[in-house]
């Protein structure tokens, strides 16, 4: 028998009875202090008694950052939306921040917004508004705007002309995509209003910006956009403007293909650790480590259904563990049948269907117990399942289970290497994927 301090006999206590022996463990782990709303694992158990955490990895966060600024011809963007994918807007961008990344990228001015209230004033680009938007606070906040079509450019200047306070704001040409940003007809009349408004001071034509429609590496779509984005920026400067700033390129593009870079790279995946461009490894580090503690070990012998419909059935005699995440939590549901979780040193099948709030795992003959760790996903260096691994079993991609990952799972921070902070930048208290995945976005 193991004697881990999860698998001893008595590990797990009455709440009203002695100390908890810890947070789950599967190697030395260390909570840095908690950013904002984020809680350690102990208060998350003091407050619902759950046994499951997500670890992010501000060091692993670091190390991408610098990496990704390293293969950039110009600056770097981290794009911390949908709260940095999950693995917290506020300390991943304060991190980003001090390793390389000199600007933040979000979807909404709220998103935004609440990296101004956390104290981070370095540059921030949000790109989803309404047209009939209150960019008034987000204006105040000396936050750029995203524009892609004239209502939108309207109604920004509208605010701006209320708040005595020029915009900022970057227009989007659609180079291919067909899903956000001015279409090539409408681009020149959108620059030529941009260029009106300009000269009335109401705003500042600062980046001009596209998104790559097939990012995963060079290609003839990716010419042709690189092409029509050139095109683009010429039609602009020709309307007077004099952007500082042109954007096109994501985290794939970012690492292979640096005539896409111009001046700025948007880093979404690469920037949380998953390999963007499948079958090549570029030494990115996963940043987020999804973790449990079995709540309830039973015997099963070979023949037993498990779980609804009895989809799953024991194939021999063994223990079955009872993990208390489900999709509720962003463990996903579609994954069900093929999906492995890490127990006891081995790769085990998830039994039967996911729930919303739980799943069991089939430990085999593996010595286990209540209170045994288990391994969702981390980084897969001792072989257990990566964030690549569950895309790729629920069909999906690797941004659709990291930003899954539901609020009652608790949040605790592996502290990032010191470094010297720029302005703006408060200071906060490997394994390739799959040939099969095909990130996105």
């Amino acid at each position: 028998m193991r004697s881990t301090t999860s698998g001893r006999p008595g590990a797990i206590r009455d709440r009203c009875g002695p100390p908890h022996p810890g947070p789950v463990h599967a190697g030395p782990v260390h909570a840095g202090p908690a950013t904002g709303p984020d809680r350690t694992a102990g208060q998350a158990r003091a407050a619902g008694g759950r046994y499951a955490e997500a670890v992010v990895d501000l060091a692993a966060v670091a190390h991408n950052t610098a990496l990704l600024a390293a293969h950039t011809r110009g600056a770097l963007m981290a794009v911390v939306k949908a709260d940095g994918f999950g693995h917290g807007a506020v300390p991943v961008a304060r991190t980003a921040l001090a390793h390389g990344a000199s600007w933040l990228g979000v979807t909404s001015t709220t998103e935004a917004l609440a990296l101004r209230a956390a104290g981070i004033t370095a540059p921030v680009l949000s790109w989803m508004h309404l047209p009939d938007e209150d960019f008034t606070p987000a204006l105040l906040a000396g936050i750029d705007l995203a524009v892609s079509s004239p209502l939108h450019l309207a109604g920004i200047a509208a605010c701006a002309a209320r708040a005595g306070t020029p915009a900022r704001v970057h227009l989007k040409v659609d180079t291919g995509l067909r899903r956000n940003g001015a279409a090539p007809g409408d681009w020149p009349a959108l620059t030529a209003h941009a260029r009106a408004l300009e000269l009335r001071g109401l705003l500042t034509v600062r980046g001009v910006w596209s998104h790559l429609a097939d990012p995963d590496g060079p290609g003839r779509v990716t010419d042709r956009q690189v092409a029509e984005f050139e095109q683009a920026v010429a039609v602009a400067r020709a309307a007077g403007l004099r952007p500082a700033l042109l954007h096109l390129a994501n985290s794939a593009a970012g690492l292979t293909d640096p005539r896409t870079h111009f001046d700025l790279v948007r880093a979404g995946l690469g920037l949380y650790g998953v390999e963007p461009v499948p079958g090549r490894a570029f030494g990115l580090r996963p940043a987020m480590t999804l973790r449990a503690r079995a709540i309830m070990a039973r015997p099963v012998v070979a023949g037993q259904g498990v779980s609804y419909g009895h989809e799953y059935t024991a194939e021999r005699a063994g223990t079955l563990l009872l993990v208390p995440l489900g999709y509720a939590d962003g463990v996903p549901r579609a994954a069900a049948g093929r999906a492995r979780m890490w127990v006891a040193g081995a790769r085990r099948p998830v039994a039967g269907r996911i729930a919303m709030d739980q799943c069991v795992v089939d430990a085999g003959s593996l010595p286990v117990r209540i209170g045994e760790d288990v391994l969702v996903f981390g980084p897969g260096d001792r072989g257990e399942p990566t964030v690549a691994d569950w895309a790729r079993w629920a069909g999906t991609n690797p941004h659709e289970v990291l930003t899954g990952i539901g609020a009652r799972v608790p949040r605790r921070y592996l502290p990032a290497p010191g470094r010297a902070v720029p302005a703006g930048a408060a200071p906060h208290p490997q394994t390739p994927t799959d040939p099969e995945d095909h990130p996105r976005d």
